[in-house]
């Protein structure tokens, strides 16, 4: 056991799906997250609450559910339903503050307009982008010195949807790696474990990168690193939409991909691996410069990601209110030198709001009272609680293309999504993994959906879900 506090550096990204790093995944170089889970653990069934920044970033403050810390849907859009992080919400971030732990934080805010970081214990050090934050020049003038201003730069092979005027999804940017946001935040933190040498004071510093977010821009040599014509289409991109909501279908529509044929998918998906290899190496940068300055042995890592993507799969793009496992399953991995068994996989169902009381655990903080997570440490130190959930579950609230209620329940072999104005879903992900084919009127699951709905209801009143009061009445029957 370590004998004095640990520094903490949590690595998250952004909207990295679980298959990236996993054994049976696709071909993608990782080095580095391969690395953290041959000298960690790597947790198999890790789930975000919910599949969208905003709301999973704030959870995983605060170690709520959504439906209580009220940041339900992305607060840079004009349908916010709260714009920005309450400061009468504990976070971990404060109470490690307080405790005399340097918090810093580079990059990706996105928790709110008019707070930052800094209001919740972390220094900033910059790296934000103006499209979520605002709330720093340090990239740009990063750029400026090294003369290629952001501005400037014209991409090469670049991916819209719905046309030259739609969205951009993905391309190719003539710049230097050294140009990239990601190697700006890895330098950021070095320049932060170099300070720390110089202290006494442990440290916890949070790195937030902007990717595998789409779009998919990367350089040279990871914008041609995988081959679109080896990339098989994915079994869900067999979907038909048959017996699904029918915002499924809608939403390849509006988001403008309904065109989209396999050729262009895989180019996406192409691009999307590259800028995934772009954010390991830099990664893996940072993991050997806590080896250079002797920080390995005394700092826990930490890596996550806010939720997945689609990339394709049920020929979507992006998220939205589908709660599939391409963008509800997430990687998690935890680095504990000493404590940790290297080379490990847990299989217990795990959440996004669990990582602020097991922040506070690892560093000896007391984890306040009313949090809906449950801190890891007893699963990092090989133990199982006999209370541990045998279920994990999400929702969902909406974004620009409207606001609706979803939830989720997902066992081991199955999982149940309630939708309140549309057919409701349930897959059997034993013999169905790609969730295709909704079972939710199969005679042959009935008692398997009646179970799933009691899981869920219970679930709504642990958790003080404002829905509690109704939505059972609809899953009768």
């Amino acid at each position: 056991m370590a004998t004095s506090r640990p520094n903490v550096l949590f690595v998250l990204t952004d909207q990295e799906r679980y298959d990236l790093t996993a054994p049976d995944g696709p071909p993608v170089e990782t080095l580095a997250f391969d690395r953290l889970s041959s000298e960690g653990v790597r947790f198999e069934r890790a789930y975000t609450p919910i599949s969208i920044c905003t709301s999973a970033r704030a959870s995983m403050l605060t170690g709520l559910y959504p439906h209580n810390h009220g940041m339900l849907n992305n607060c840079h859009e004009e349908d916010a339903v709260r714009s920005t992080l309450p400061t009468d919400l504990p976070t971990f971030s404060e109470r490690l503050a307080d405790a005399g732990y340097d918090c810093s934080y580079t990059g990706k805010w996105h928790v709110g307009h008019d707070r930052t970081p800094e209001d919740f214990g972390f220094s900033y050090l910059g790296g934000s982008d103006r499209h979520h934050d605002d709330i720093d020049d340090a990239f740009r003038a990063y750029r400026r010195e090294r003369e290629t201003p952001i501005e400037d730069v014209t991409l090469e092979d670049a991916i819209y949807t719905g046309g030259q005027d739609g969205t951009l999804v993905a391309g190719t940017t003539p710049v230097d790696v050294a140009d990239t946001r990601a190697h700006f935040l890895a330098e950021r933190t070095l320049e932060m474990l170099d300070r720390h040498t110089e202290s006494n004071a442990p440290f916890f510093h949070r790195i937030d990168f902007y990717g595998p977010h789409h779009p998919y821009v990367v350089p040279e040599p990871y914008a041609s690193q995988y081959d679109p014509d080896a990339i098989e289409p994915w079994d869900s991109y067999a979907e038909t939409f048959d017996g699904k909501p029918a915002v499924h279908e809608q939403y390849t529509q509006y988001r403008g991909v309904a065109d989209f044929g396999w050729e262009t998918w895989a180019e996406v998906a192409a691009k999307y691996w590259g800028f995934q290899s772009l954010i390991d190496a830099q990664v893996g940068r940072i993991l050997e410069g806590l080896d250079d300055r002797g920080l390995a042995g005394e700092t826990i890592v930490v890596h996550a990601s806010d939720h997945g993507d689609f990339v394709g799969n049920h020929r979507q793009f992006n998220k939205g209110p589908l709660m599939y496992e391409d963008t509800y399953r997430v990687p998690l991995q935890v680095r504990w030198p000493g404590v940790v068994d290297a080379g490990t996989t847990r299989t217990e169902p795990v959440s996004l709001v669990d990582l602020a009381p097991t922040f506070l655990e690892l560093c000896d903080v007391p984890v306040p009272d009313g949090l809906d997570g449950h801190s890891l440490r007893p699963l990092l130190e090989g133990q199982v609680p006999l209370e541990w959930r045998d279920a994990v579950a999400a929702e969902y609230h909406g974004d620009e293309f409207g606001l609706y209620s979803q939830r989720m329940i997902r066992t081991e072999r199955y999982k149940f999504v309630y939708n309140g104005p549309d057919t409701n879903e349930l897959y059997d992900l034993e013999s169905d993994p790609a969730e295709l084919r909704n079972l939710i009127d199969h005679p042959e699951y009935e008692n398997a959906r009646r179970k799933l709905a009691r899981r869920l209801v219970r679930w709504m009143h642990e958790t003080d879900d404002p829905n509690r009061t109704w939505v059972p009445g609809t899953l009768d029957g």
